[in-house]
C-alpha cells in the first residue's frame, strides 16, 4: 500500500469553512501522541525510513487552542456528557520518499492491544524511543480525499490531503488530482512541505541548541 500524501502550512479555520462550504463531511478528530524510534541496525534519518507507536484519543471538539484547553478541563462534573473513549495504539513503518512532487511513501500499519509491551518488544530488540510528536487532528472527506487539519505543539498549523493507493503506478496521477483538490480549498501545492513532523521538530530542536550555544 502507498499512502499519496502533500502536506501545507495553513490557517486551519480557514480551510474548514472552505471544507464546509465545499460540502466535505468531518468524520473524525483526533489527539495523538506518536513516539519514533531508533533503529539499532541503520540510521532512519539517513534510509528516510520511520517507526512509529501511535497512541491516540478521540477528539469531539475542534483543534484550536480554545477547544485544547477545554479538554484538557474536562466535562462538566454536572452535564450528561458520554464517557471518554479508550485510548487505542497502532504501530506503523513508512518506507523512504517515492515522489519528489508529494510526500508519497510506501506504508504498513496495525493495531496493537497494549502499548507497554510493544514499547517493550521494541525495546528488547535494540529500538531506542528518538522524539515524541503530539498533535490534534480533524479528519475530513473531501473529492475522494482525506483531508486532514492540523494543530502540532511545537510547530504550528499545517493541512495535509491524502489517498491510499495499491498500485506504485497510480501515485502520479493521484497526486495530480490532490494538488487540484488544494487549489479549489485555496491552497498553493508548490508550498508544500515534504519534511515530516518529526523532522521539522528535530530541525527546530537543533536551532534552539544553536541558539543557545
Amino acid at each position: 500500500m502507498f499512502e499519496v500524501e502533500i502536506k501545507v502550512p495553513a490557517d486551519v479555520d480557514a480551510v474548514r469553512e472552505r471544507l464546509r462550504e465545499a460540502g466535505a463531511e468531518r468524520v473524525d478528530g483526533r489527539r495523538q501522541r506518536d513516539a519514533y524510534y531508533d533503529a539499532p541496525h541503520r540510521d532512519f534519518a539517513e534510509t528516510d525510513e520511520a517507526l512509529r507507536v501511535r497512541r491516540e484519543t478521540p477528539l469531539p471538539s475542534g483543534i484550536s487552542p480554545a477547544d485544547a484547553a477545554d479538554e484538557a478541563e474536562g466535562p462538566d462534573p454536572g452535564s450528561n456528557a458520554p464517557p471518554t473513549a479508550p485510548e487505542t495504539t497502532k504501530i506503523t513503518y513508512k518506507g523512504p520518499l517515492l515522489d519528489e512532487g508529494s510526500k508519497t511513501r510506501a506504508e504498513h500499519e496495525t493495531e496493537v492491544a497494549d502499548p507497554e509491551a510493544a514499547a517493550g518488544i521494541l525495546s528488547g530488540l535494540g529500538f531506542e524511543p528518538a522524539a515524541t510528536v503530539e498533535k490534534r487532528r480533524e479528519f475530513w472527506a473531501y473529492d475522494g480525499f482525506t483531508v486532514t487539519l492540523d494543530a502540532v505543539d511545537g510547530l504550528g498549523e499545517f493541512v495535509e490531503i491524502e489517498r491510499a493507493v495499491a498500485e506504485e503506478g497510480a501515485i502520479e496521477a493521484v497526486r495530480d488530482d490532490a494538488l487540484d483538490a488544494l487549489d479549489r480549498l485555496g491552497l498553493d501545492g508548490a508550498e508544500q512541505v515534504r519534511t515530516s513532523y518529526l523532522g521539522l521538530l528535530l530541525a527546530e530542536d537543533d536551532a534552539d541548541a544553536s541558539d543557545d550555544g
